[in-house]
C-alpha cells in the first residue's frame, strides 16, 4: 500500500509556540484552514482510498476539505496523536521545546527507552503508532491518507523505514501540511518515497506568516 503522512495545518498553537499536545487540542487558523483547503487540491489526484485522522481536532478539521471533495469518511484513530508533551505540555520557553525536541531526537537515533519527562517512551509511542498503521492496512486500501502530527510522524518513520534515521530529514522541521509519502506494509517493512517537508499547497507560505515560529514541529 501507499501511506501518505500529512501534517495538520497551522494551529493557534504554533502561532504561540506551545507544546499543546491534549485533547482535543487547539484549532486550525485562517493560515491553517487555507493550508488544508490547498492540501486537498494537491491531494485529489493521488486516488486517496482512504482518510484517517487522529483524535485531535485540527487533524479532523485539516482532513476536512479533501473528505468534501472525494467524498471520504474520515476514520478516527486512537494511537495516531502527537507525542505527548508530559512535564512540558503548554509550555512556551525554549528550554521546555528544547527538551521535548531532545527527546524526539533520542527516538529517531534509537534510544526508544529514553522517556518524555511525565509521558511516554519511544517504544511506547511506536506500539500505539504502529497498531493505528496496521488498522488502516488492515482496510485494504491501495492508497491511505493519515493526517497526523509534526514529531509523531517524523518519530514514526525514522524508526520504521530503513536510512531515515540517519537523514537530516528527520531532525527537520516538518512544516503543516508537509507530507511524507511510504510505500509497503507493516509486515515486509517499508520504504521512503517522498519527504516533503513544505506545504503540499506551497505558496501559502508566500504570505510571510510562518507555520511553525519556534522554528521546529513542536506539535
Amino acid at each position: 500500500m501507499r501511506l501518505l503522512l500529512l501534517r495538520h495545518g497551522q494551529t493557534t498553537a504554533n502561532v504561540t509556540g506551545s507544546l499543546d499536545t491534549g485533547a482535543p487540542g487547539p484549532d486550525l487558523t485562517d493560515l491553517g484552514r487555507a493550508q488544508a483547503a490547498a492540501a486537498a487540491r494537491a491531494l485529489g489526484a493521488r486516488g486517496v482510498e482512504g482518510l484517517f485522522v487522529s483524535r485531535l481536532v485540527r487533524t479532523h478539521q485539516t482532513a476536512d476539505p479533501l473528505a468534501s471533495a472525494a467524498g471520504l469518511a474520515r476514520d478516527e484513530l486512537p494511537g495516531l496523536h502527537e507525542i505527548a508533551a508530559g512535564d512540558y505540555e503548554r509550555a512556551t520557553d525554549h528550554d521546555s521545546v528544547r527538551g521535548y525536541l531532545t527527546t524526539v531526537h533520542r527516538w529517531v537515533h534509537g534510544e526508544l527507552d529514553a522517556r518524555m519527562p511525565g509521558g511516554e517512551t519511544g517504544r511506547e509511542f511506536l506500539e500505539r503508532y504502529d497498531a493505528d498503521v496496521a488498522r488502516v492496512a488492515e482496510t485494504g486500501a491501495a492508497t491511505a491518507l493519515v493526517v497526523s502530527h509534526g514529531a509523531a510522524i517524523r518519530a514514526w518513520v525514522a524508526a520504521r523505514v530503513p536510512d531515515v534515521a540517519g537523514s537530516p530529514e528527520a531532525t527537520s522541521p516538518l512544516h503543516n501540511t508537509g507530507l511524507v509519502t511510504v510505500e509497503g506494509d507493516p509486515a515486509r517493512g517499508w520504504r521512503l518515497v517522498e519527504w516533503h517537508a513544505d506545504p503540499v499547497g506551497g505558496h501559502l507560505l508566500e504570505d510571510g506568516t510562518a507555520p511553525d515560529p519556534t522554528g521546529e514541529p513542536v506539535e
